[in-house]
């Protein structure tokens, strides 16, 4: 079933015109490949609209900390933020203290194109950080994913040619959450759903049983922030490009029907 009503919708949900050219989206392509991660999240869940739900809410508790981050990051003085998020910002500002970061301005939610390669995208940030110059992408996730490689890899290929000094790529993870002050287990809270993740250490399952029967207390939220850097990207790039291929093979009807193909 096409989760869009018409053609138009479909240009302008599925990509950007770009001096009088459509190209697709780089994070509705990379959509294409299979997030077994995502299906067990609604497997767990009562119903489907649940989900949809707890992903609506995370993705405005996401939007929020990539607004304030990208304030601090311009040196801006009003920094939008929430006491729902003042943890995840708390932590990303002592974080900072400890890097040599500038951002081109002029680069912050930029949008980009390959018009080779035929895609579009938006960067949250070029930055310089500790001598190196690359793109800077900030997730709100729970894990730094691989995944993650495609999306960062794309912009890479759009962005080489105009800037050849450009050599690598981050991940800047924000996340928070609450740790049991008896056990250790952790709890993550986003979208509205409280997610427990119960202490392990291997082979101590004196340590994990403790933990099961834990009635938690948990401590104040606290930000966990995490820099991952990837500087070899061709293979990343290449791999995209096949998600692409696969991307337009789903959508071909469409594809040619407005032209792209």
């Amino acid at each position: 079933m096409n989760e869009y009503k018409n053609d138009q919708e479909f240009l302008e949900n599925y990509g950007y015109d770009i001096n009088g050219s459509w190209y697709p989206r780089v994070t509705k392509i990379v959509e294409i490949k299979a997030k077994p991660a995502l299906y067990r999240f609604y497997a767990q869940l009562p119903s489907f609209e649940h989900g949809e739900a707890i992903k609506e809410q995370s993705a405005k508790e996401g939007t929020a900390v990539h607004e304030a981050v990208e304030a601090i990051l311009m040196d801006k003085t009003d920094i939008p933020t929430t006491l729902s998020i003042k943890p995840a910002i708390d932590a990303f500002l002592a974080f900072k203290e400890h890097l040599n970061i500038a951002v081109d301005p002029s680069f912050v939610e930029k949008r980009v194109a390959n018009a080779k390669e035929r895609y579009a995208g938006t960067v949250d940030a070029l930055a310089t950080i500790n001598g190196k110059f690359g793109i800077l992408d900030i997730k709100t996730s729970q894990s730094a994913y691989r995944d993650y490689n495609l999306q960062t890899a794309a912009y890479m290929g759009a962005l080489r040619d105009e800037f050849p000094t450009l050599s690598t790529r981050w991940i800047l993870r924000i996340d928070q959450n609450q740790t049991c002050i008896k056990c250790g287990s952790t709890m993550r809270s986003k979208g509205g759903r409280e997610k427990v993740r119960l202490i392990w250490k291997p082979g101590d399952y004196a340590v994990r049983r403790k933990a099961e029967r834990c009635e938690h207390e948990w401590a104040d939220p606290k930000g966990d922030v995490e820099l991952v850097e990837s500087p070899v990207w061709e293979n990343d790039f290449h791999a995209f490009l096949g998600a692409k291929r696969l991307w337009e093979w789903e959508h071909e009807e469409i594809l040619k029907k407005i032209g792209y193909l």
